[in-house]
């Protein structure tokens, strides 16, 4: 309206437009680049130049976010901070963070001399590295975001992160590794929460303060390796064997963290609840669980460890081989691990874990794992099977082997069964041929110079490209073929025998096999299928034609088997800019069962 009438109104809208990007070379340890679209919502319906722009009128959302990043070299100190900023113009509602800052220091070592004078002691090796993230968000409207209130309006906090770790050496031959890693984190509020027994409903009422939720873990590691050697007899094994090595690498870790769920910590509570009929319960909650970067959980843990790795190699003799010797894998990697849960009330062992790699053959290995159960299984009150606390050892059983498997594929082609050394001599041939034509042939002018020209235009053209015909001039004939398969084979549980008292086995396989072969250069015949050994016949098959008609292309597919049976034919021109031009054919659900 006009200024002193009474439906004039004053209305302040603006607009921010700024896109910047740092050059690299003016300063390499520092950025900044920014992206800024902002403007009031009311700033569009009020500006005479958008009643003409239907797409910044129309706009509902717009973006904005400024980066900044720096590092000190000399102290490994890294920084980097981000500012978005997300609007919607429909509502005036507005999310924003600012900042998200992240601050890293890379390993160091803090007491190590700066000059080092003798041995290196055994605290020098201690390292450790910080990880910070400071966090300030706020979703809100426009003009609510000026008059809101940092600690109760806005979702804040920081976390630090701080591995401490080392390596050293004990009595010369076991290596010790200890690791600590401590995580803290800062909040601003809490969420206390109650029950309404009036109600029915639960009450949460937020406090506001400082507030420091931290936890920590530690774990040490002890690994060695035992060589062991032994030279076959010469008389029995003969001279071929030179000996075998065995490599053994037993290790030990330990890990425990306390119970952070316990109640002098604070970080987990409870509040009892008493429903409309009368019935009475503990609900435990965390006040800290919606916090920005969590809470940490309940419950003490306490492991240890076990592992045994093994490697078996021969060395052999070989005439062939410059060292005169050759090794041979036997057994690449033998593993066998177990840990024990100290923390735990009941069933504290748990399932052994083995695995094994084989080098077979050069390019071909076969890896196997499995997983053994070392407990015993019965029968609740109302019948079904549980896992009891015995374990099978005790009562003389083995553990049981509850999974295991393997999977391998191949690929067969043109070079699979093609000896070194053809298509050199083959090439060598023709270029003796091609000699031998030229120092009987006589003179050059006794030549069929056209003839030459053309077989030659044949064979690589006078450019020296590459031809596709021989000596004679004939068109050489190759036929591109692969052939794939993939074969795995799975064991594990099955049904349960109540006579036995204990799980019946279950092997599962899979068969897979895919190829392609292109008589000539525009043909290409593909296919694929897998086989149901359960069901002993063919799960699925799917083959494809394709040939290519220069000026445009022709695909025909179909699913000969199974339940999904259909074909497609499609036939269009190459270019682009006649996409249109097709011609498709396809099966539909009434005819796709029944179309051969």
């Amino acid at each position: 309206g006009d200024k002193g009438m009474p439906d004039y109104t004053k209305q302040e809208s603006f607009k921010i437009q700024w896109s910047h990007r740092q050059d690299s070379k003016a300063n390499p340890y520092s950025s900044l680049s920014a992206s800024v679209n902002f403007a009031t919502s009311s700033y569009e319906r009020n500006n005479l130049n958008s009643l003409y722009n239907p797409q910044t009128m129309t706009q509902s959302t717009r973006t904005s976010s400024v980066s900044w990043s720096t590092q000190f070299s000399s102290i490994g100190l890294s920084l980097s901070s981000t500012a978005n900023l997300s609007q919607n113009m429909r509502d005036s509602s507005i999310a924003m963070t600012l900042p998200d800052l992240n601050i890293s220091i890379s390993r160091f070592y803090p007491f190590r001399r700066k000059k080092m004078v003798g041995d290196e002691k055994w605290y020098e090796k201690i390292a450790m590295s910080y990880t910070g993230h400071i966090s300030n968000s706020i979703n809100t409207k426009e003009d609510k975001l000026m008059h809101s209130s940092l600690i109760k309006d806005w979702r804040n906090g920081w976390q630090h992160q701080i591995p401490i770790s080392a390596s050293f050496t004990l009595f010369k031959y076991i290596n010790v590794t200890p690791n600590f890693n401590f995580t803290d984190r800062m909040y601003t509020n809490k969420i206390k929460r109650s029950w309404d027994k009036a109600r029915q409903v639960e009450v949460a009422d937020t406090t506001y303060g400082f507030h420091n939720v931290y936890n920590w873990n530690m774990s040490v590691a002890l690994s060695t390796k035992i060589y062991g050697f032994w030279v076959p007899n010469r008389k029995i094994f003969g001279d071929k064997i030179q000996a075998i090595r065995h490599v053994l690498t037993p290790s030990v870790s330990y890990s425990y963290a306390p119970d952070f769920g316990a109640s002098h910590y604070g970080y987990w509570e409870t509040y009892q609840k008493t429903d409309a009929n009368g019935n009475v319960s503990l609900v435990s909650y965390s006040p800290y669980s919606n916090a920005l970067y969590g809470v940490p959980g309940k419950g003490k843990s306490g492991n240890i460890s076990f592992s045994l790795g093994n490697n078996l190699e021969m060395k052999v003799r070989d005439d062939s081989d410059s060292t005169g010797v050759r090794k041979v894998s036997l057994i690449e990697n033998l593993t066998i691990s177990q840990s024990y849960n100290f923390a735990a009330d009941s069933m504290r062992w748990s399932p052994i874990q083995t695995s094994l790699l084989l080098r077979l053959m050069k390019n071909f290995n076969l890896s196997l794992a499995a997983t053994w159960d070392p407990y015993m299984y019965g029968l609740t009150p109302s019948g079904s099977p549980v896992q009891l606390n015995k374990l099978r050892i005790a009562h003389g059983k083995f553990p049981k082997l509850s999974s295991t498997g393997t999977s391998f594929s191949y690929t067969f082609n043109n070079d699979t069964f093609r000896k070194k050394g053809d298509s050199s001599s083959n090439r060598k041939d023709a270029d003796e041929e091609d000699d031998w034509d030229g120092e009987d042939g006589g003179s050059a002018a006794d030549e069929d110079f056209a003839a030459t020209a053309a077989r030659r235009r044949q064979r690589g053209g006078d450019d020296g490209s590459a031809g596709t015909a021989d000596v004679d001039g004939y068109e050489k004939w190759e036929c591109p073929w692969s052939l794939t398969f993939n074969y795995s084979v799975n064991y594990g549980y099955g049904d349960f025998n109540y006579d036995k008292l204990d799980y019946n086995g279950k092997w599962t396989q899979n068969l897979s096999l895919s190829g392609n072969i292109r008589p000539t250069k525009n043909w290409n015949f593909s296919f694929s299928a897998s086989y149901d050994f359960d069901q002993h016949k063919l799960a699925y098959m799917n083959c494809s034609i394709s040939r290519d008609l220069h000026c445009f292309t022709m695909t025909a597919s179909f699913v000969p088997v199974g339940p999904y049976k259909s074909y497609n034919f499609h036939i269009a021109v190459k270019s682009s800019l006649l996409k249109d031009v097709k011609y498709d054919k396809r099966s539909s659900r009434s005819n796709g069962l029944r179309w051969y």
